[in-house]
């Protein structure tokens, strides 16, 4: 099968999350014999950051890691039709400009024979929800949600069944433990500052526990402003600034635990939905605990496959308990283990994907979908 993807970026993971999990379900769909290709816009913002912060040189683990994929740019006036030429599948991503979504989705309703698929992998269906129905989804036929919440918010725009929920997952090639076993300490947490949609938060279930337990804290990520720095700098936070998502299972290797702070939206009006940091963290064998964050689908089995701490105190408690006690952490590490491996891996994603094309049996026209 030929499948196209529409991206943000690939190449680049600057505040750019998607890329992870682009990554590891396209390198399964190689690996099992289809044919990928993968367009991104000319000027991408993640990718241009990426460049201006560390040049080419800031590429280079992806390619190391990924070395069987690629992708190719393409201008705003570049016509659409060559680019999904003898497609079976067409996947666009929501973050891509709504003209091009616009013009894949004509293509579709005037009788192209691939299966046209959009991919949401944000919160702005409920953050900004005009935005997100401002975007001409007429032609396609089905919705990729990474969450039943907000598969939720789309079936209430009247998509009903053509939308499926199609959850981030691990790749466990990349992301698994150690093979050797080496010194870890201290405490780690690799995510973006972002738009101060966790600011409070941060500081109540990662700063200031980690400076009660004792423990040495090293983050990682992008978009901390003066202002964020300065309070990385008063609990004594080491900042490290952007690292390639590909060298985050050396980085996880190198520490104790890590923890999980949702962005608002995924902890109060889209429960459910896990950052892929969640999988990446269980699949790479290291301890995890969660601020509240209401694991409302099921995907794991909490305080078995990770800890849960309803508020600072008894976030620094389980810290302290996975600094003292080994036997903890490695309990932590064979359940969160078994939880990926059984249900959480970008081969389940693919089987799943491969499961909803197969199921919209290739209609002719979009409208026969409907």
């Amino acid at each position: 099968m030929k499948i196209v993807y529409f991206t943000h970026s690939l190449a680049s993971c600057w505040n750019h999350g998607n890329a992870h999990f682009l990554r590891g379900v396209l390198s399964d769909l190689v690996t099992r014999g289809h044919e990928v290709s993968v367009w991104e816009p000319a000027g991408a913002w993640s990718l241009e950051n990426l460049l201006a912060d560390h040049g080419e040189a800031g590429l280079a683990a992806y390619r190391d890691s990924y070395p069987e994929l690629s992708s190719a740019t393409y201008e705003p006036q570049t016509p659409v039709e060559p680019l999904v030429d003898d497609a079976d599948l067409v996947i666009v991503h929501e973050w891509n400009d709504p003209q091009l979504v616009a013009a894949v989705g004509r293509l579709r309703a005037q009788g192209a024979a691939f299966t046209l698929l959009f991919h949401d992998t944000h919160h702005r269906a409920v953050s900004e929800p005009e935005a997100m129905r401002a975007y001409d989804l007429s032609g396609y036929d089905g919705v990729l949600a990474f969450g039943e919440t907000l598969s939720e918010v789309y079936r209430g725009w009247g998509w009903g069944g053509r939308v499926w929920t199609w959850h981030e997952a691990a790749d466990v090639r990349r992301f698994h433990p150690p093979q050797a076993g080496g010194p870890r300490e201290g405490l780690v947490w690799i995510g973006n500052w972002g738009d101060g949609e966790r600011t409070e938060e941060l500081e109540q279930f990662l700063f200031r526990p980690a400076q009660d337990a004792r423990l040495a804290l090293d983050i990682y990520g992008v978009r901390y402003p003066e202002a964020a720095r300065a309070t990385l700098a008063r609990y004594g936070v080491r900042y490290h600034g952007w690292a390639p998502n590909a060298r985050a299972p050396q980085i996880f290797a190198g520490h104790l635990a890590t923890v999980h702070v949702p962005r608002r939206y995924y902890s109060t009006i889209l429960p459910g939905i896990p950052t892929i940091r969640v999988f990446e963290a269980l699949a790479c064998g290291i301890p995890l605990v969660s601020a509240p964050w209401e694991d409302a689908e099921h995907l794991f089995r909490p305080g078995e496959d990770y800890l849960v701490a309803r508020d600072g105190a008894e976030m620094t408690r389980h810290l302290a308990t996975l600094r003292d006690d080994p036997s903890v952490r490695a309990e932590l590490v064979r359940k969160g283990l078994e939880t990926i491996l059984a249900r959480h891996t970008c081969a389940h994603r693919v089987d799943e994907l491969l499961s909803i094309v197969a199921s919209l049996a290739q209609p002719q026209t979009a409208k026969d979908a409907a």
